[in-house]
């Protein structure tokens, strides 16, 4: 392979033309690995806590820097507050690292029981059951609750494990146009007028995570009444951030007991790993012996746990934090806008398209260098015209940092020729 043909090659050309052999196939891979690492699009090394500033070390000289982080799912910046820490030390102490085992056999501990209790009640749910990620929540929910020839109906814009968990279950599945609640009207109402007896599930997200947009929750509970269908939400990306007190899209929208089944993560307002499901005491009951990924795998380290239950403490005792996060999202769109971008964020999560003729991890790696830490997202993530960069705010950046990174993203946006002002590369 060319030096010119290694500088051009990209994730999307690796996967529409892989071929040859096993050991073909890896050699093919490996420009693309050398370079978005060396540029630091992916694989940077943080060095310390995950703040509102982090370090990172540097590949290419070993060296630490600081970067102000626009990159972490830590919306509420509990990753390092002292008291979840000391929660996690305590209860290692007491219990040890983990358990060596499944929830069902010898996983269960008093504070695992505590966790869901607590979990069941925040999300004002009869039950709860706790996974070791977000990824097995949802694989579980689709593979334990699905029988043969039932149906489920998911939002074209449904996280990889919702897609996953239907493979897998080789679950019948019908898409409809994300967030388009007429779509999905219609979808329901000919598979009843064909099938008018069948088991119906419907999968939204509270907050998706590409482009941070708010699921039409209420009208979708309606439909789901109407046609008799079961809601299932995956509220991830919404708990800790929708609702007075970060309860999440139910609580935003007022509608506490219109959803069947909520799925969530850890990973994203509790910083930590692992994930969850809330519904009836009857549906928790049978996930637990049918979901697979739930049986067979071990239980969420205790740390974790501790954790994630100081973070609801957290939550419960301080809910100025969401609002900062919603005082931030606001104060960084406003300043966004003040230069020329045309955005408006329902959520903690504010995306910035790149022209498909502008290489999204130049545009993050130049952003790096310039001292700000940022996702960029590409195909197959997205499709390939719709590459972006992905802001995650955080209630704990200062109104300095944000400053510093519309000034940054200014500056980047305007040498790549894509700054809203610009026509062909010109300011206008």
């Amino acid at each position: 392979m060319t030096s010119a043909h290694a500088e051009n090659f990209t994730l999307e050309h690796y996967l529409r033309n892989a071929g040859g052999t096993f050991e073909d196939r890896f050699s093919e891979f490996r420009p693309f690995v050398d370079r978005v690492r060396g540029m630091g699009f992916v694989l940077r090394e943080v060095t310390g806590a995950a703040g509102p500033v982090v370090g990172v070390r540097d590949d290419a000289t070993g060296k630490g820097r600081e970067v102000i982080m626009l990159g972490s799912n830590n919306y509420l910046g509990l990753a390092d507050e002292p008291q979840i820490i000391e929660a996690a030390v305590a209860a290692t102490r007491r219990y040890g690292i983990g358990c060596g085992g499944p929830p069902l056999l010898n996983g269960t501990t008093s504070l695992h029981r505590e966790l869901e209790g607590r979990l069941a009640a925040f999300k004002k749910c009869e039950s709860a059951m706790v996974f070791s990620s977000g990824y097995l929540a949802n694989v579980g929910m689709l593979t334990g609750l699905m029988r043969r020839g039932d149906v489920l109906l998911y939002d074209e814009q449904s996280h990889a494990s919702l897609i996953d968990g239907i493979q897998i279950g080789r679950i019948r599945s019908i898409p409809f146009a994300h967030n388009d609640t007429e779509d999905l009207r219609l979808g329901l109402e000919q598979l009843r007028l064909r099938e008018p007896d069948r088991n119906v599930v419907v999968a939204v997200e509270g907050v998706y995570s590409m482009d941070g947009d708010i699921a039409a929750l209420p009208r979708i509970a309606e439909l789901c009444k109407t046609f008799g269908a079961w809601l299932a939400l995956d509220d991830a990306h919404a708990t800790g951030v929708l609702g007075a007190t970060g309860r999440g899209s139910t609580e935003h929208f007022g509608i506490d007991g219109r959803v069947d089944v909520t799925m969530g993560s850890f990973s994203k307002v509790f910083a930590s790993t692992g994930g969850f499901l809330c519904g009836s005491g009857a549906l928790v009951d049978t996930l637990r012996f049918f979901a697979r990924s739930y049986m067979f795998s071990a239980s969420l380290a205790i740390p974790i746990v501790a954790a994630v239950i100081a973070g609801i403490d957290y939550l419960e005792a301080h809910p100025e934090r969401p609002r900062q996060l919603r005082t931030n999202v606001e104060y960084f769109a406003a300043s966004l806008r003040a230069v020329g971008f045309r955005i408006e964020p329902q959520t903690a999560i504010i995306p910035i398209m790149v022209p498909e003729s502008v290489s999204v991890a130049e545009v993050v790696a130049a952003l790096y260098r310039d001292g700000v830490f940022v996702n960029g997202i590409e195909y197959p993530a997205v499709p390939s015209n719709q590459g972006r960069l992905r802001i995650s705010v955080m209630a704990t950046l200062t109104t300095e940092h944000i400053d510093t990174c519309v000034a940054a993203i200014e500056r980047v946006a305007g040498r790549f020729g894509f700054h809203p002002d610009q026509r062909d590369g010109v300011r206008c």
